[in-house]
């Protein structure tokens, strides 16, 4: 089994065409048929299936793809951590973050990292929890921001939390509940329509959480938006929103209102794969992210997770 077998494999598995695939490996499509027909030689098993012009993975095929995934993410970390080791200042480091953290967390950290290390590339990838931790796993991020679940995490990701964040009630105008004491309760949003996020948000599971904890089925008004489609559906009066604090700084056409405690609240964590091992860009840019979190955002209010919460 060779490495550019499996680079093969895992290209055509992506797009689903042999020629496309060529093209993008950088082969001809003869020869990339070659080396997949050798890989499923030596593996004792088709990988794909051709019907009727589609291309669909075998049960093998199906094994196959997050293994190699993995094995190619792998090779890449050890290529860049030993052109550190050696000297060259060059290389990349992939992070993913939620989208109210991709906004917020991120710009300022990635802003010092790349100061300080001018030569190598940040790629980001912007996304909902679930689907940080999927590219987690199969090794496409090397680090990602994302926020705990209540029900625990992968046992495959290691999770350090950073920070805990309140959420609060995002509408256009003042709400009459919040009189006279200026703060909101959840059950106060029984009669609210809501702007939801889309499946994958962990901003949607929080809030429907905490509203069924309260004992009602919330209703809404917008459903599967993305954070700033949100923030600007709530602008427009289309319904109130549950968010972070932070997200809604920036925006002047919002109004902010906290909930009374113990309100609703959000821990969010720096995650890598278990069984990776760290190169030295991912190392200094976790170095650069906890300490802007532990002096800049403390001082902000913010609470900081240490090691004894």
């Amino acid at each position: 089994m060779q490495l550019h077998q499996l680079k093969s494999f895992v290209t055509v598995a992506e797009v689903r065409h042999f020629t496309q695939a060529a093209d993008l490996v950088g082969i001809t499509q003869p020869s990339l048929s070659k080396q997949i027909h050798a890989l499923e030689n030596t593996l004792g098993a088709p990988l794909f299936e051709r019907v009727r012009g589609n291309i669909t993975l075998t049960v093998a095929g199906e094994v196959l793809l997050p293994l190699a995934r993995r094995i190619l993410a792998d090779v890449d970390t050890a290529t860049r951590e030993v052109q550190e080791l050696v000297g060259l200042r060059r290389g990349w480091v992939r992070i993913g973050a939620t989208p109210s953290l991709a906004t917020s967390l991120a710009p300022p950290v990635l802003r010092r990292f790349h100061d300080a290390y001018p030569a190598v590339e940040l790629r980001v990838e912007e996304g909902g929890s679930q689907d940080l931790v999927r590219g987690l796993l199969r090794g496409a991020l090397d680090l990602a921001l994302i926020v705990l679940p209540a029900h625990g995490t992968d046992p495959g990701l290691r999770t350090e939390p950073i920070l805990r964040e309140s959420l609060v009630v995002a509408s256009l105008d003042e709400l009459p509940a919040a009189r006279p004491t200026g703060r909101l309760r959840i059950t106060d949003l029984r009669d609210q329509p809501l702007v939801m996020f889309r499946e994958g948000y962990d901003l949607r599971d929080v809030t429907l959480q905490a509203c069924r904890e309260a004992g009602f089925e919330p209703s809404f008004t917008v459903d599967g938006g993305e954070m700033d489609a949100v923030l600007s559906f709530v602008e427009a009066g289309l319904g109130v929103a549950l968010v972070p604090g932070i997200v809604v700084a920036r925006r002047p056409g919002i109004r902010v209102t906290p909930l009374a405690p113990p309100g609703v609240t959000r821990t969010v964590a720096l995650a890598r794969r278990r069984d990776a091992v760290p190169t030295q860009a991912s190392r200094e840019l976790r170095r650069i992210l906890l300490g802007y979190v532990q002096t800049t955002m403390a001082a902000d209010g913010t609470t900081v997770v240490t090691d004894s919460d």
